[in-house]
């Protein structure tokens, strides 16, 4: 099994910073790709921002220059620094790792339960 637990969440005025966590643990031998993705109610899940293990980060356009995906390998845990908030970033955002369970297995990808983002304007 493995288990990713989401931290940080709330609510901000617009303009305020928030930092979501997202720690991976349970049967796990190597991390791959983390990322964020998030969903407004009555739209589709879409993607935030993703790092590698390596750590080189892609972001979704409407992000870029306000947040920042950060990862700690010994930790298996992945981070998403929100700064400059808007009434339009409110959704429930998700992580994501891609993970290898046993050195012979397969990739998988795995979620996290969603922690709810609320900006007021």
């Amino acid at each position: 099994q493995v288990q990713l637990v989401e931290s940080g969440g709330g609510l901000v005025q617009a303009g305020g910073s928030l930092r979501l966590s997202c720690a991976a643990s349970g049967s796990i031998f190597s991390t791959g790709d983390m990322g964020w993705y998030r969903q407004a109610p009555g739209k589709q899940r879409e993607l935030v921002a993703t790092i590698t293990s390596g750590g080189s980060t892609n972001y979704a356009d409407s992000v870029k220059g306000r947040f920042t995906i950060s990862r700690d390998n010994t930790k298996n845990t992945v981070y998403l620094q929100m700064n400059d908030l808007k009434p339009g970033d409110t959704a429930v955002y998700y992580c994501n790792a891609n993970v290898k369970r046993t050195p012979w297995g397969v990739r998988g990808d795995y979620w996290g339960q969603g922690t709810q983002v609320t900006v007021s304007s």
